[in-house]
C-alpha cells in the first residue's frame, strides 16, 4: 500500500486525519477539526508545508522524548508526530513526512 491520509471521524462530531507511511505506520496526526472540509484543508496544508524543513518544530516532551510539530506558514500547528526514542529517529520521521506528505493519496473513512 502506498502512503496515504486517513480521514476519519473524531470525538464530538469532529474530524481528524493521520498521514500513514506505505508500511501503515502513522507518521503525523492532525488536530481535531469542526468540519470535514476543515480536515481536508488541513491535508492540503500538509501537502504544501511538509517538504519545507523550516515548517517543522523539533520539541522534547516532559519525559525527554523527541517529537515534532508540522506548522503552516501562519505558524498554526497542522499535525504532530509520535514520541521517538532518539533525535535521529525523530529526524527519520521528519524525512518520511517530507517524502510522503506531498503525494499521499486520500482514504476517506468518514
Amino acid at each position: 500500500m502506498s502512503a496515504h491520509y486517513e480521514l476519519k471521524p473524531a470525538a464530538h462530531d469532529q474530524f481528524m486525519f493521520n498521514l500513514k507511511a506505505a508500511n501503515g505506520e502513522v507518521i503525523l496526526t492532525s488536530e481535531a477539526y469542526k468540519s470535514r472540509e476543515g480536515a481536508l484543508n488541513g491535508i492540503e496544508s500538509v501537502k504544501t508545508n511538509s517538504p519545507v524543513d523550516g515548517q517543522y518544530e523539533r520539541k522534547t516532551s516532559t519525559a525527554s522524548q523527541p517529537y515534532f510539530v508540522l506548522k503552516a506558514k501562519n505558524h498554526e500547528s497542522i499535525g504532530k508526530s509520535e514520541m521517538y526514542s532518539s533525535e535521529s529517529a525523530m529526524e527519520k520521521g521528519i524525512e518520511s513526512v517530507k517524502k510522503n506528505g506531498p503525494a499521499a493519496t486520500l482514504h476517506d473513512i468518514t
